[in-house]
């Protein structure tokens, strides 16, 4: 797929690219910190650019048999979130599970949810999906609050849902109906 759509005046949400590993890396090491206690512990490999050429090679070819559809935000040349649809279910299904993440220098600034905005609607009308899934941590109120303010409804909670920070936790379940 070929895609790009401007969020701001500087920056562009557009599909994932296997040149983007060595921006990928940086953006990850740059915020490590700030993404540790949202995502799965990462092994040393994950912050450099052959770990992340790797992971995207392997999305990519995912994304181009149907299985999900990865996207940078990028300010420049500079990765400065990224937002994907994983886990593309069709037949009777129809379903995605949406995931997302701003760089910590520029959250509160509206970036998530223009982004989520933009492949919602992409979600809708071009893969003609009918249902989006995302999660949270209870304690993530922005994601939370980008979540609810983008249309999603809150519908339970799954406990031990994901391995984050090297503990299962519990999560707050949200969808998203498109038709």
């Amino acid at each position: 797929m070929q895609f790009e759509q401007a969020l701001t005046d500087t920056v562009l949400l557009r599909e994932a690219r296997v040149g983007d590993a060595a921006a990928l890396a940086e953006a990850h090491r740059r915020n490590r910190e700030h993404l540790a206690p949202w995502d799965p512990e990462r092994a040393p490999s994950f912050f450099e650019p052959a770990g992340q050429r790797a992971m995207l090679t392997a999305r990519i070819a995912s994304a181009a048999a149907g299985e999900q559809q990865p996207f940078h935000l990028m300010d420049g040349d500079r990765v400065v979130g990224t937002i994907a649809l994983n886990q593309i279910v069709r037949g009777p299904l129809q379903k995605a599970a949406v995931g997302y993440w701003v760089d910590r220098e520029r959250t509160g600034q509206g970036l998530a949810k223009a982004a989520l905005a933009v492949v919602v609607d992409l979600a809708a009308t071009v893969l003609r999906l009918h249902r989006l899934e995302a999660s949270a941590l209870p304690h993530n109120a922005g994601s939370r609050a980008v979540l609810a303010a983008s249309g999603f409804e809150q519908y339970g909670t799954a406990p031990g849902y994901l391995r984050i920070a090297g503990e299962w936790r519990e999560h707050v379940l949200y969808q998203r109906l498109l038709d």
